[in-house]
């Protein structure tokens, strides 16, 4: 875990709210000249920052139904989990998947254009998967928050 003081945690902070910020902007925000600032955004990208990326409108781009759906598996030896995990690695309409405790295994957040392409997703895809027993869907009716940002602010009490 990379150590992180309070001007690291808020170039993150505005990094994660306004990814094309300059250098400058950003070393204005928190207070460094722009060379000191650099230099720890460049650490930063080093140890900690992933990548930088476009937040699209899932419905202006067409995809207008977003599900989460919990998936079990009928055996729970690593060449099973392997498996399943290799399929979801290659279903584009799967922007999340998660392993949970409990009684399902992976939870899965689905993007897909209408209930016609979910049905298709679902009876080509994930049903088809070799060792999905049960699978138990739930449609989105309204985002009440979406956000990508962590919440860095925990971390500097």
């Amino acid at each position: 875990m990379a150590t992180l003081d309070r001007t690291d945690l808020r170039m993150l902070a505005v990094l994660q709210s306004e990814g094309r910020i300059t250098n400058a902007e950003l070393a204005e925000r928190v207070s460094l000249s722009p060379s000191a600032c650099l230099r720890r955004l460049q650490r930063l990208e080093g140890e900690v920052i992933t990548g930088y990326a476009a937040q699209i409108d899932p419905q202006a781009v067409g995809l207008g139904l977003q599900a989460f759906v919990r998936v079990q598996l009928t055996k729970h030896e690593s060449a099973a989990i392997e498996g399943f995990v290799e399929h979801v690695n290659g279903w584009d309409e799967v922007v999340a998947c998660h392993a949970l405790t409990g009684d399902m295994d992976y939870l899965l957040h689905v993007y897909v254009a209408d209930l016609k392409d979910f049905s298709r997703f679902l009876l080509d895809h994930l049903l088809n998967a070799a060792g999905v027993a049960d699978v138990n869907s739930s449609f989105v009716l309204r985002t009440v928050k979406r956000s990508p940002s962590l919440p860095l602010t925990q971390l500097e009490r």
